[in-house]
């Protein structure tokens, strides 16, 4: 079961002004399942987007980037479950340009208008008929207090639905920040396996809204890690309506860029960390925090080797304080000047390692305690610089294997 996660409040969820959500049932993998969803944004809406750094990306995520890149300006996204259109070649990018055509189609917009996503099994075909034959009954639902309804459509093997909202106050004038995001497992920057839609009413340019997106993923999404694995599809777009009105924020010189970028970080950490809490098979929820480092890139380097480490992640599932793991894998990260008699490691407040070795007044007892709880923080300090960086993960259980070994059945 995921890691102190309980699904959203749906009134905990704030309407964004200017964006509408509708869900629909295709049946694109089990019958009955809602699985498609529909965000309808309002005129010159400005959007942008990261995705996947793995070169096998899928055809949603090509036909993404190449609308983002035109002229006419996004007013739809379309999501699917069930099936990945990853893999799938000429013919999957055919696919995905028939879906756009047809919300298109279903709004009065133009195909190029539309963005497309897709999750599920890689390597199949996209059921375009099912997915087109479910668009009118998604369009009719439409509506701005849909959030929740729409974080449930968008799963795959998460268990909980993933959603979070922040109010944000500028200059006098209040503003929404709403988002979603689905994931469990295959996750791993760059990006993590993951789709994640947010918005906000507030009046940003395109400039100043990539510059956030790029802050907020790189201290959110990009610190994650399940499995490894970095997935086919990983999408984030971050939107703004500027429905609210208000002065455009043009840049970051603009006093009110600071407070946006911090609230649009916060729903990204918190629907990130609820992506590992989410875990697939997830039974603990650990916070890696490697501090002293001489840059953030060395510090992630090092928090990296630890959080994907299968050896780390099944000792940790066995509550047992195997923690030579962890320092084996500090010692593998890649820096190869490191100093590893100044190195120290704790596991929550109990000092494990120093001075190349086990610390004097370490008791293993007190180790198998902290291991003991459902939430555990790993603390390394390199001493080589005053850097920190922080990134989440979860276990390894024997669930992890079953849900994989039996995704497609």
């Amino acid at each position: 079961m995921p890691v102190n996660l309980s699904a959203p409040d749906p009134h905990s969820l704030l309407p964004v002004p200017g964006v509408e959500l509708g869900i629909a049932s295709a049946g694109i993998k089990k019958p009955g399942r809602r699985d498609v969803l529909v965000m309808r944004l309002a005129a010159d809406s400005e959007v942008v987007g990261v995705f996947t750094q793995n070169r096998f990306c899928a055809a949603p995520v090509t036909v993404c980037k190449e609308h983002l890149h035109g002229e006419q300006g996004i007013r739809a996204l379309l999501v699917n479950t069930g099936n990945a259109n990853a893999g799938t070649g000429a013919d999957g990018l055919a696919r995905a340009r028939e879906t756009c055509a047809a919300v298109a189609a279903e709004l009065g917009l133009l195909p190029e208008q539309v963005l497309p996503f897709s999750t599920g099994v890689i390597l199949e075909p996209l059921p375009v008929g099912k997915l087109i034959n479910a668009l009118p009954a998604a369009v009719a639902d439409l509506k701005p207090a849909n959030w929740a309804a729409a974080a449930e459509a968008i799963m795959t093997t998460d268990i909980v639905a993933k959603a979070a909202s922040r109010k944000v106050a500028l200059d006098g004038v209040e503003f929404a920040v709403t988002g979603i995001a689905k994931g469990s497992g295959m996750i791993h920057p760059n990006m993590a396996t993951m789709l994640s839609f947010l918005a906000t009413d507030a009046p940003v340019s395109c400039e100043a809204l990539e510059a956030m997106l790029r802050h907020a993923v790189n201290k959110s999404f990009n610190c994650i890690s399940v499995d490894g694995d970095t997935s086919t599809n990983d999408s984030c777009i971050l939107i703004a309506t500027g429905t609210t009105p208000a002065p455009v924020i043009m840049d970051d010189g603009d006093s009110r860029f600071a407070s946006l970028q911090a609230a649009v970080t916060e729903v990204m950490i918190q629907l990130a960390q609820a992506i590992v809490r989410d875990g697939e098979g997830a039974t603990k929820f650990m916070e890696v925090r490697v501090e002293g480092g001489k840059d953030e890139a060395e510090c992630k380097q090092v928090a990296y080797a630890i959080a994907r480490s299968p050896l780390v992640k099944t000792a940790f599932f066995a509550s047992d304080p195997n923690l030579g793991r962890i320092l084996a894998a500090v010692g593998y990260a890649g820096i190869e000047d490191l100093d590893v008699d100044r190195i120290r490691l704790w596991l929550g407040n109990v000092l494990v390692a120093e001075n190349g070795g086990r610390a004097a007044s370490y008791q293993e007892a007190e180790g198998a305690r902290v291991m003991a709880a459902p939430e555990i923080a790993v603390r390394v300090d390199l001493a080589r610089g005053n850097t920190v960086a922080t990134v989440w993960t979860c276990d390894f259980s024997y669930d992890y294997v079953k849900i994989n070994a039996e995704y497609r059945t």
